[in-house]
């Protein structure tokens, strides 16, 4: 490959002012794909611990245990009874709490 000695040569200095105006502009491209985030809208899913909730109302249907469900006697949630793993006395156990 032939070198032209007659081509103007760049210092360091140089080097670097260009890769910092190629970042400079790099960062504008990017922050322009960035998505605006309204702060207003951050605050109000935000709920503090003790926050007075007296007011507010159920946004999901509650459905009373179906026939092939259980509840746990240990843990208090109702499972499917594919998840029983043992039954003691009309005590029902699911397969988390029995390990």
């Amino acid at each position: 490959m032939a070198t032209d000695y007659d081509a103007p040569r760049k210092t360091e200095e140089d080097i670097s002012e260009d890769s910092i105006e190629e970042l400079k502009t790099r960062r504008m491209d990017t922050s322009a794909s960035m998505v605006d985030i309204d702060e207003s809208d951050l605050n109000e899913a935000l709920e503090l611990p003790g926050a007075d909730l007296s007011n507010e109302e159920l946004a999901v249907r509650v459905l009373p245990r179906q026939a092939d469900e259980f509840t746990c006697s240990q843990c208090f949630l109702v499972h499917h009874r594919s998840q029983l793993a043992k039954e003691d006395n009309g005590r029902f156990i699911c397969r988390d709490c029995a390990l």
